[in-house]
């Protein structure tokens, strides 16, 4: 019942649903019960918001914030010695990001955008740290293959042996996901793979549930090393993208603090 109430209240938070319900309301007290000066106001805030955060140099700060709170793994390369840290890592976790189901499509290609970036960042990592295993995650809807199912045959399309690869299947969010590692893992150091925005409530969940994780962070929406440019102050579809999963990203995250979590 709690994490169905938590997605309900979350989803009118989102700056689309959030935005489109002020405008709406506007309209009604503008239009039909004629309160003119709140029906104005509800409307302005509400268009006002939505170009705010469809902003592209807006929105990259908003989530940028986010993304550097902890550092990417560098270049690896194979025989070269490994960074300590992860040298100590015996499994490399792919949290869950989503697919799509298309007859006669391959798994890479039915993976959202941050789920494939997961994994693409999660094999690098296995390819040089070749004593770990990987754990993927993401649960079903009882009539197709699991998340972690298509993950898992993505991996080994990429050479990632099957026998090295364990699942998690019934988990249904980050805190979940964390549970069931940490059972997993029995006390065993993990590389904690998972979006660079979702990686500060990931890694506390994870910490929160007996863990260490070694932050693996991919799917990087806010680059910072890029010219200014004309479009960087117009709108689009892609930013609303960016400021969206930056505004659930903090309230998750003072959700699992109000909680004790974070």
């Amino acid at each position: 019942m709690l994490f169905w109430l938590k997605k309900f209240i979350s989803f009118w938070l989102m700056p689309l649903p959030f935005c489109l319900t002020a405008m709406v309301a506007g309209l009604l007290l503008l239009l039909v019960f004629k309160r003119a000066r709140l029906g104005r106001w509800l409307l302005v805030v509400g268009v006002g918001i939505l170009m705010l955060l469809s902003n592209p140099l807006l929105s990259k700060r908003l989530i940028r914030a986010l993304e550097t709170r902890y550092a990417a793994i560098p270049e690896l390369v194979v025989g070269a010695p490994l960074p300590a840290a992860l040298a100590a890592c015996r499994y490399v976790v792919v949290l869950g990001g989503g697919n799509g189901n298309t007859p006669g499509l391959s798994a890479n290609n039915l993976l959202s955008t941050s789920a494939a970036s997961r994994l693409f960042e999660a094999v690098r990592i296995l390819r040089v740290q070749t004593e770990a295993k990987m754990i993927v995650s993401g649960p079903g809807d009882g009539r197709r293959e699991t998340h972690a199912v298509v993950l898992a045959r993505a991996a080994q399309a990429y050479g990632i042996e099957p026998g090295r690869i364990l699942y998690i299947e019934q988990a249904r969010d980050t805190e979940e996901e964390s549970r069931a590692v940490q059972r997993l893992a029995q006390g065993g150091r993990v590389a904690l793979v998972t979006s660079a925005w979702h990686m500060p409530r990931s890694v506390a969940l994870f910490r929160s549930a007996g863990l260490d994780p070694l932050p693996c962070p991919a799917d990087f929406r806010g680059h910072s090393d890029e010219d200014i440019i004309f479009d960087d102050f117009l709108w689009d579809v892609e930013s609303l993208t960016r400021s969206t999963f930056a505004i659930r990203e903090r309230i998750g995250y003072l959700w699992i603090w109000l909680r004790g979590k974070a």
